[in-house]
């Protein structure tokens, strides 16, 4: 039986909070700059532009996100050339980089972050195990930033930290 006072759930509440108040403070900001954010999510199947729209405005500065799961989708909604899959891998730097840019471009955002990674419990590789997450970002200014990390846990578990951890980058940049 769970308690509702225990420290796990405590905790679990207080990263809740916290990423609500990161996503606050990023539509203070980015409302302040006039910009528009669109996300591209492969993995996490559209965590986060969830937990951008559970803000009550979130209209003023989100602009669109997309859902491209498969490689098909990539292709198709957001402009991943194919020839950059099959020579990478959709769960790569260069694709991640690719769906941010294609976010971007295709919404008529001013910035966008994507997403794109191995949730498990299968699908993974040596090279490429479960919990890799490649990350892009890509700012007013065309400046790209991107980066791979390795997360533990099930597929909830780590789709949620990539999730996390994209919300909080984009703060960290668009504050800078």
């Amino acid at each position: 039986m769970s308690n509702k006072n225990s420290p796990s759930h405590k905790s679990t509440v207080n990263l809740d909070i916290q990423l609500d108040d990161i996503i606050a403070t990023m539509a203070k900001t980015l409302l302040a700059k006039g910009w528009r954010l669109s996300t591209a999510e492969s993995c996490t199947g559209g965590l986060v532009a969830a937990r951008i729209t559970a803000l009550a405005g979130s209209s003023e500065w989100f602009e669109r996100g997309y859902i491209t799961y498969s490689n098909q989708a990539k292709s198709e909604d957001i402009d991943v050339s194919q020839n950059l899959i099959e020579q990478y891998g959709a769960v790569s730097d260069q694709v991640a980089r690719a769906m941010s840019i294609g976010a971007k471009q295709n919404s008529g955002s001013d910035i966008a972050l994507s997403i794109t990674g191995i949730a498990g419990p299968t699908g993974g590789s040596p090279e490429k195990p479960v919990g890799t997450v490649c990350f892009a970002w890509v700012l007013a200014n065309d400046q790209m930033i991107s980066e791979t990390k390795h997360f533990e846990g099930d597929r909830q578990q780590i789709r949620q930290q990539a999730c996390d951890f994209s919300l909080r980058k984009l703060l960290s940049l668009v504050i800078a």
